[in-house]
């Protein structure tokens, strides 16, 4: 079989990795001239275990080709972003439509092609399938078209794809299984066929369900914090319960999927979703809070910021609430950043990031932070304070002052 992938990122790529490692030949398409030059020589852009080695065999095994245009194939898999419009919460599919047309010159009757990125309900029927009809295919019958989103996490990716169910939402029951054909190739969880719309709700509601109950946890953090109770020690305490199980709050909420997603549910029935636009409101006002705390703890000075990644021990820093909170407080503090998962000149060591600081403020949860070099600090900083949002560090030298979500309360 040979599979032709329209986006080789965090998805698309693995996706491609898989295929190809699976005898499947693969070709990897984006926009990047760097990225492709790169990935034709077998060096990946993005870290995550496990790819690097199976992209370097299969480039050297000529199963995988990157390009900067599609190539005939057997299925076509659209991997491309899906943001929302600011102004309605609405998906904006302008990225997949384009991939959709981009592929038409190369398309052939019989061909299979699976929408991956994460859309808004009826978008396949309303806004990909006529794409396709438009150009003179019969879905189901010579051309078939299905909804397949992707259900992974970061660091675990390769994983995930292979051994996690996945849903196969074809406009037409054969268009399902032809894609479920598609995914036999390395899929090792079930494949659960439906419609489209079916699986396009279903993805939006498993990062929906997400983006809620984090909201529940920040918005006990507040109210912890202004009546003067320990968040954490109320968090421990209740998931004691067998049916209980709190999530922890944080700075904020990042990737692609649980700070966008949601909206696509809320863009098509606003006065139903109210449940849903107030978590989105409520985690989105997570950075503000973490700023107003900064500001409490030290009115200015120098903040060290320890992590952007929005997801601990990747260097995936989409949608990261991080730096929202490093722009509102750049206005009034001296910034220097260190996160040594994300390759950015402007990042330093931990040792730059923490000299003469008033603050460290821990916003990503990297294992390197659970277990910080406090003789360093200690060196570093004349009063040291640490802020961890992230509610990963559970023991300081007595010299260090610790806030986190259990005793903010402290500071009002």
């Amino acid at each position: 079989m040979k599979v032709c992938i329209i986006g080789q990122g965090y998805i698309g790529l693995p996706t491609a990795a898989l295929f190809a490692r699976n005898h499947c030949e693969v070709v990897g398409v984006d926009i990047s001239e760097e990225m492709i030059k790169n990935l034709n020589k077998g060096i990946i852009h993005i870290e995550e275990p496990g790819i690097s080695d199976i992209i370097k065999k299969a480039v050297e095994l000529k199963v995988y080709k990157a390009s900067l245009t599609p190539q005939k194939a057997d299925a076509f898999i659209i991997t491309v972003p899906t943001p929302y419009i600011v102004e309605n919460y609405s998906c904006d599919l302008s990225y997949v439509i384009t991939a959709c047309e981009s592929i038409l010159p190369y398309l052939e009757k019989g061909n299979t092609v699976i929408i991956e990125s994460t859309i808004a309900p009826m978008s396949t029927d309303e806004t990909i399938k006529p794409i396709f009809e438009k150009a003179g295919f019969t879905i189901g019958k010579d051309l078939f078209l299905a909804h397949c989103p992707e259900r992974v996490l970061p660091g675990r990716i390769i994983d995930e794809l292979i051994h996690n169910d996945r849903i196969i939402g074809g406009v037409t029951p054969e268009c399902a299984k032809k894609a479920c054909e598609v995914y036999g190739q390395f899929v090792e969880g079930d494949l659960m066929l439906t419609e489209a719309k079916t699986a396009e709700l279903s993805k939006c509601m498993e990062n929906t369900f997400r983006d809620v109950n984090i909201a529940l946890a920040n918005e006990l953090a507040k109210i912890c914090a202004e009546i003067g109770v320990n968040a954490l020690d109320v968090i421990e305490m209740a998931n004691k319960h067998p049916r209980v199980n709190l999530h922890s709050p944080g700075p904020g909420v990042g990737g692609h999927c649980l700070a966008i997603d949601p909206y696509f549910i809320y863009a098509k029935a606003p006065e139903q979703a109210k449940i849903i636009k107030l978590a989105r409101d409520t985690n989105n006002s997570m950075p503000d809070f973490v700023v107003e705390n900064a500001k409490k703890i030290i009115p200015n000075g120098k903040i060290a910021i320890l992590g952007v990644s929005y997801k601990g021990n990747t260097g995936d820093d989409r949608e990261s609430p991080a730096y929202e909170i490093i722009a509102k407080l750049s206005t009034n503090y001296e910034i220097a950043i260190h996160d040594p998962h994300i390759t950015n000149p402007d990042f330093v060591s931990l040792d730059e990031a923490t000299k003469d600081a008033n603050l460290i403020l821990v916003l990503c949860d990297h294992n390197e932070f659970k277990n910080l070099d406090y003789d360093l600090i200690s060196k570093n900083m004349n009063n040291p304070i640490i802020f961890d949002t992230k509610n990963i560090i559970k023991e300081v030298p007595n010299e260090i002052k610790l806030y986190n979500y259990g005793n903010l309360y402290e500071l009002n």
